[in-house]
């Protein structure tokens, strides 16, 4: 009997709606109706709550091919959630460029280190250029962080490929415009977002 069956089954032994167990296993009433379905399998946590609740083992919850995707999805969950949170955390992490001296402007005979507001000397449309890289990069950041547990299919797939080339847009355009210290600093957040992607 497979996981669907038997949840059904453990659930109307006990006289439950679907509504009561999920409320039980703090789950939504569709996470309960989607493993009833036999359309998805539940986290290790919820199968743990579940064993507790219905007194049996996991084992005789799944079988042993049902154990194995449970255990390969949550631990890809689980490397997607800590890609998620160090691409967030490293987009976040533009937002020193709009405060801190991390550009050269011209003063005469020499170079001052100036914040990205405090840049007065580059022409408009550099200065506007900057600004699109680091505003987009720090809301992708903001937006990655904030949607760690949405799983749409677009959004996943694409989060992370967006950041990676928001930041090689970043590393070209300082490096054309002379800002080393912009440049290899967001080469730096590039490189480890790299070794991320590459892992997957």
């Amino acid at each position: 009997m497979e996981l669907n069956e038997k949840l059904q089954e453990l659930r109307k032994q006990k006289q439950l709606t679907q509504e009561e167990l999920a409320e039980i296993l703090f789950v939504s009433r569709t996470a309960i109706s989607k493993w009833e379905s036999g359309r998805g399998y539940p986290s290790i946590e919820s199968l743990k709550a579940m064993s507790k609740f219905f007194s049996i083992s996991v084992d005789e919850l799944l079988s042993g091919e049902e154990l194995i995707n449970v255990a390969e999805k949550d631990s890809q969950s689980k490397i997607q959630h800590m890609r998620d949170l160090i691409f967030g955390l490293l987009d976040c992490a533009i937002a020193m460029f709009l405060f801190l001296p991390f550009f050269g402007q011209r003063e005469g005979d020499f170079i001052r280190q100036v914040s990205l507001f405090s840049l007065t000397e580059a022409q408009w449309f550099i200065k506007a250029a900057y600004l699109t890289v680091v505003l987009l990069t720090i809301v992708l950041g903001i937006t990655t962080l904030a949607l760690q547990n949405y799983h749409g299919v677009i959004w996943t797939k694409r989060k992370g490929d967006v950041s990676v080339l928001l930041s090689m847009f970043g590393v070209f355009i300082f490096m054309a415009s002379f800002q080393p210290y912009a440049a290899f600093f967001i080469f730096v957040f590039l490189i480890i977002k790299g070794i991320f992607l590459i892992k997957r």
